[in-house]
């Protein structure tokens, strides 16, 4: 059956035969992704699915301290709001636009009413959930075994996939919220990377120079979770062929 391609730049839209795209096509609404937008928050009912095309949402851990750290990125790759499929409902983490994009979005009861006559979209959504496991998997064993500056390149890295860009312009700030540590060791570390001659960075942007330098310090943290990405969804730039 020939493949959709008019679920614009989302990758499990963009795998769903015309069939299922037509159904529910009628039900999705184009959105703006804003930088800091909430789609939901922790222990909320998931009333809207996100299908992103561009941009990424941070799935945020909070604690009782009111700080937070990012368990795991959603960008074209996947979709936001898995609990409206799986019967738990509420979401467990914080759903934020940390880069602007733009994003398809479905009312999560209209999806639950079209999800059983939808038999490839359910593939691909238990696909992407094995992604998503492996990679707040990997996030979790990169906090407790990895030093700073292996977690910054591989959240680096990450982010850029998503955004299919050299350029992030994020503050240190921001990305230390996102880590869930310092300023100060971000400063460190940023510097450090800088005088390897592997970013450019200026304040609110970073610029990657050598990408398989950061590889190289980042290890197997990235690289698996890549490898599932292309794997278990799809790569974009082939896609986009």
């Amino acid at each position: 059956m020939e493949i959709s391609r008019t679920g614009g730049n989302n990758l499990l839209l963009r795998q769903l035969p015309e069939s299922e795209w037509a159904a529910l096509k009628p039900c999705l609404e184009a959105v703006a992704l804003r930088s800091g937008q909430l789609l939901c928050d922790a222990g909320q009912r998931v009333r809207h699915v996100y299908f992103p095309k561009e941009g990424v949402v941070s799935l945020l851990s909070l604690h009782a301290d009111g700080s937070s750290v990012e368990l795991a990125a959603v960008g074209n790759e996947g979709l936001v709001g898995l609990p409206a499929l799986t019967g738990a409902e509420s979401m467990p983490q914080r759903c934020e636009v940390s880069h602007p994009g733009t994003s398809w979005r479905i009312a999560a009861g209209d999806l639950r009413e079209l999800y059983p006559r939808l038999p490839q979209m359910q593939r691909l959504v238990m696909r992407y959930m094995q992604l998503l496991l492996t990679q707040v998997g990997q996030t979790a064993a990169c906090i407790c075994h990895r030093t700073l500056m292996e977690q910054l390149c591989r959240w680096i890295l990450q982010t850029l996939d998503r955004l299919q860009s050299n350029e992030l312009r994020i503050t240190q700030q921001r990305i230390a919220e996102m880590l869930g540590v310092r300023r100060e060791g971000v400063t460190e570390a940023m510097g450090k990377l800088q005088n390897l001659r592997l970013i450019e960075h200026t304040r609110g942007r970073i610029i990657v120079i050598d990408r398989t330098g950061l590889e190289s310090i980042s290890g197997e943290a990235y690289t698996i979770v890549s490898t599932e990405v292309r794997r278990l969804v799809g790569d974009a730039r082939e896609m986009a062929r």
